[in-house]
């Protein structure tokens, strides 16, 4: 007896025994048999009551590209209803091929290993990616290890990514396509620095340039061309010497295989003009240069490429002391210069300045001699004397003590102002110092009596006096007619406020005073004031007493009538 071959109908049934019934299909993948193609809707039997349609563009390899679909063919889809409102199945081509992707994906991200996919597509923040079927997320910053402008060459070609996170239940995958070059490219490094060495020459090409220096690309790693190996010359910038896209010659310096680190140089494939340093620059040779930089300590000046020198700020200037730098010199200045001291082994040169230009010391000493005189402003007055702007910028100092005869102290001070112009004697010069002392009294009429002449005015004696000169602070005087001249300060020209004013005398005018004292040179003072005093006294003594009842003008009038009566005899 032949066994009857099974209907539809019992396939299902074996189908509910197997999977629990037709409602256990949902949202499974299943294989199923084309049995038609009608327009551009592939029929399809999954074993179910009633069959499915499916678009033919789903089953197309590529998007744009025909579905090669024929009867018969055995295909996967996924079983998204088992019957819709027309009693069919609803199946899903691409529902069924993310599913597969999915399960391959949890598989790979488990592994750490790396997916194919292909970039098709761009949205907030990124781009969206194909890994068969599975659509991921691509972030901007994944895309490539530096910032790229035009994704477009990179777009709807396949290449590997690595998946950073995924989440099934929402649907989403992050991918980065960074990650996988990096890895490739420290791998392409790790192998790459096993070929080099230090002291290896080789050509690279420019990347970037910082104000710091310069990455240079030795064929697939980096290393850093740091600003001061380019030249054994000062170099402010990068930029002054090379450019990005240039290929460059360079040593290798260092290497650091933990790091993965190179430094290189530029300046080590040039011989090193410090070479020999001392021989070509000894102490007191007279150079030109350049001024490169200038600091607040002093200037740098370059002697040639790659040697330079400082002139500290107290080597600038003979007579500009506490300058900045930047008021004697600028920068690109062409200076004479003299060297001063040589350290080849510290790379150090130090120069002077002021030594290239003759010392203005020196120049007034020859062209002043001691005794000579000179003229010059005041600039300046200390509490121990003025200051006289001369020759060439220097300064000469006149001790208060040597401003006037018979003045000192503030009182010498106040006989001169700032900017006056004066002349003075030279007493001494001493280079070596930068000092000139000068002399203002020694110019006077008269000068220090001798000893002799000393010798014949005493101390509280009242001789007659000539007017030489009117001055604020008092009268220069002089005894006789060639005698000792002297000073009478304001203050000991009366008793009285109204006769201390020097402007009610003139030059020429005659009067007695009294000789007050002798200064260190024997020159005299006198006072007024100190006569009057003087001879009130005498007057009292002589014409009255205390006790007599007579007054102080009686006194002096007796005294007047009796000087009187004494001269017409």
């Amino acid at each position: 007896m032949a066994t009857q071959a099974p209907t539809r109908d019992d396939f299902a049934a074996m189908l509910d025994d197997m999977f629990g019934g037709a409602d256990s299909f949902e949202g499974r993948v299943v294989h199923g048999t084309v049995t038609a193609i009608e327009n551009d809707m592939a029929v399809i039997d999954v074993g179910l009551k009633s069959e499915g349609r499916v678009p033919l563009r789903e089953f197309a390899p590529a998007p744009g590209q025909k579905a090669e679909l024929k009867v018969g063919d055995e295909v996967e889809v996924y079983v998204d209803r088992v019957e819709n409102m027309h009693g069919e199945a609803m199946l899903s081509r691409d529902r069924a091929r993310r599913e597969a992707a999915w399960d391959k994906l949890e598989l790979e991200f488990s592994k750490s290993a790396r997916v194919e996919g292909t970039i098709f597509g761009r949205v907030k923040g990124g781009f969206t990616v194909d890994l068969s079927g599975a659509v991921a997320f691509l972030p901007g910053s994944q895309v490539d290890i530096r910032p790229v402008r035009d994704v477009t060459p990179l777009m709807d070609i396949p290449q590997p990514f690595q998946i950073l996170k995924m989440d099934r239940k929402r649907g989403n995958i992050v991918v980065s396509r960074r990650a996988v070059l990096e890895e490739t490219r420290a791998e392409q490094r790790s192998g790459l620095i096993q070929s080099l060495h230090e002291g290896q020459i080789i050509d690279g090409v420019v990347k970037n340039i910082t104000d710091y220096g310069a990455f240079v690309d030795l064929g697939g790693i980096d290393g850093l061309l740091h600003v001061t190996d380019l030249s054994y010359k000062r170099v402010n910038h990068p930029s002054e010497m090379i450019a990005i896209g240039d290929t460059v010659r360079v040593q290798i310096i260092r290497i650091n295989k933990d790091t993965q680190r190179i430094s290189l140089g530029m300046k080590q494939l040039e011989s090193d003009p410090w070479d020999g340093a001392s021989v070509k620059y000894p102490v007191g040779a007279k150079l030109s240069g350049r001024v490169t930089n200038i600091t607040e300590y002093g200037a740098f000046v370059e002697l040639e490429p790659g040697i330079e020198g400082l002139v500290h700020v107290s080597e600038m200037s003979w007579t500009k002391k506490n300058v900045h730098p930047g008021k004697i010199v600028s920068t690109s200045q062409e200076v004479d210069v003299v060297v001063l001291e040589v350290d080849q082994d510290k790379r150090r040169i130090s120069l002077g300045l002021k030594q290239a230009q003759a010392n203005p010391w020196e120049a007034f000493a020859a062209a002043h001699p001691i005794g000579s005189t000179v003229e010059g402003e005041v600039k300046n007055a200390t509490e121990f004397g003025l200051f006289i702007g001369l020759d060439n910028d220097v300064d000469g100092m006149v001790h208060m003590s040597d401003i006037a005869w018979g003045v000192s102290g503030e009182d010498a001070l106040a006989l001169h102002r700032k900017g006056e112009t004066v002349q003075a004697v030279v007493l001494d010069i001493d280079p070596e110092k930068e000092r000139i002392s000068l002399g203002m009294k020694q110019l006077e009429r008269g000068g220090p009596v001798s000893a002799g002449a000393g010798d014949k005015l005493g101390k509280n004696q009242v001789v007659t006096v000539t007017v030489l000169e009117v001055r604020d602070a008092g009268l220069e005087v002089q005894q006789g007619d060639d005698g000792a001249t002297g000073f009478i300060k304001r203050t000991d020209l009366g008793r009285d406020r109204d006769e201390q004013r020097p402007e009610r005398f003139q030059v020429g005018q005659k009067f007695d005073a009294m000789v007050t004292g002798f200064d260190r040179s024997k020159k005299p003072t006198f006072s007024v004031k100190a006569m009057q005093i003087a001879e009130e006294k005498q007057a009292v003594a002589q014409y009255g007493s205390s006790d007599s009842g007579a007054s102080l003008g009686d006194i002096l009038g007796a005294a007047l009538k009796a000087q009187n009566d004494q001269s017409k005899k």
